[in-house]
């Protein structure tokens, strides 16, 4: 054996067998500096779901190749990080679960991080989070998928600077996992999304200075004490601010409404009369949530729903609880 088949055996021996990658969804409350007279802009609040999730395994092959739902786009990730880090060997990817995409729970970033971290653990490249994200375009607003990816929880994110590669996590809290949170699904429907999300940025008018002067004191004054305090009314009061100021903005590219669904509109109107104080729509949507204070609540109010909305076919309702835990990268 010559020392050249030595040292590629060492090279195979030395990659793992396989990588198996969970990440969850996460809910996008809404951005509180599109102004950005202050050099910088976005700045958004969310939190990190149970479920849905993405969960993912991969092994090295002698090609790219990919199985289950968003096999193509995962293959354009595979690729991107794969050129990135000179890798030119083969990966194969088994796509178990999948967050629904353009559904508003950040599906796009949790795939391309998922991938990205799993090849940088296959490879041993030690990549972060923030890495992977600058290298598959992801963050270009938001940080907060990258913020719940890495630490779970409930993450505010600092907006993005005219240097900013992505934007920086600013502050994490553990969110209570006995306020049991409803996803409201419109199957029918899809959020905004690639260039039509360019375009409706673009062709909107400038936020005034005091709207993002508003929120921002609502997300430092109001959401996050009320967190640390564990004060679901308070913390409602301030998503609810943050809701219709930023939503009533966007309706321009959202059909003219401050959610994107009619259905979920519909939904969200009947929780606000039943005396809901924290509800919303998921960055773009369609998907809305409501927060709860204990699962018999939760139950109720959805009880309520299914007996409105049961025979609206593209409605559904799923219940769910916050994660406050970091994706699981397992080695084999």
């Amino acid at each position: 054996m010559t020392n050249l088949d030595v040292d590629m055996l060492n090279l195979i021996s030395a990659v793992p067998c396989s990588v198996n990658v969970t990440t969850s969804a996460r809910l996008h409350m809404g951005f509180f500096d599109l102004n950005g007279s202050l050099g910088r802009k976005f700045g958004s609040i969310g939190v990190s779901l149970q479920t849905p999730v993405t969960s993912l395994k991969i092994n090295p092959s002698e090609k790219f190749s990919a199985e289950g739902e968003c096999a193509e786009r995962a293959i354009k990730i595979l690729q991107q990080v794969a050129s990135h880090l000179k890798i030119d060997v083969g990966v194969h990817i088994e796509l178990d679960q999948v967050i629904p995409e353009h559904s508003g729970l950040g599906s796009g970033t949790q795939l391309s991080l998922a991938v990205g971290m799993a090849m940088s653990a296959l490879y041993q490249c030690d990549l972060t989070v923030n890495e992977i994200a600058v290298l598959t375009e992801r963050g270009a607003r938001s940080g907060v998928g990258l913020g719940t990816f890495a630490k779970g929880g409930l993450i505010v994110d600092g907006g993005r600077s005219s240097t900013s590669l992505v934007p920086p996590v600013i502050a994490r809290a553990e969110f209570p996992e006995d306020w049991p949170i409803l996803l409201i699904f419109d199957k029918g429907h899809a959020g905004i999304h690639g260039t039509e999300e360019l375009t409706a940025f673009q062709n909107l008018p400038l936020f005034p200075e005091a709207s993002a002067a508003l929120l921002s004191r609502h997300v430092l004054m109001g959401a996050l004490p009320a967190i640390a305090e564990r004060d679901l009314r308070a913390f409602g009061e301030a998503i609810q601010t943050l809701q219709e100021v930023t939503g009533d903005y966007f309706a321009p590219a959202q059909g003219g409404g401050r959610y994107t669904s009619q259905l979920v509109t519909l939904v969200l109107s009947q929780l606000k009369t039943n005396g809901v104080h924290c509800f919303g729509q998921s960055s773009w949507g369609p998907t809305g949530f409501a927060v709860f204070a204990n699962q018999l609540e939760a139950e109720t109010h959805l009880k309520q729903l299914n007996a409105t909305f049961g025979h609206e076919g593209n409605l559904q309702f799923v219940l769910t609880k916050a994660n406050n835990q970091p994706s699981q990268i397992i080695v084999s």
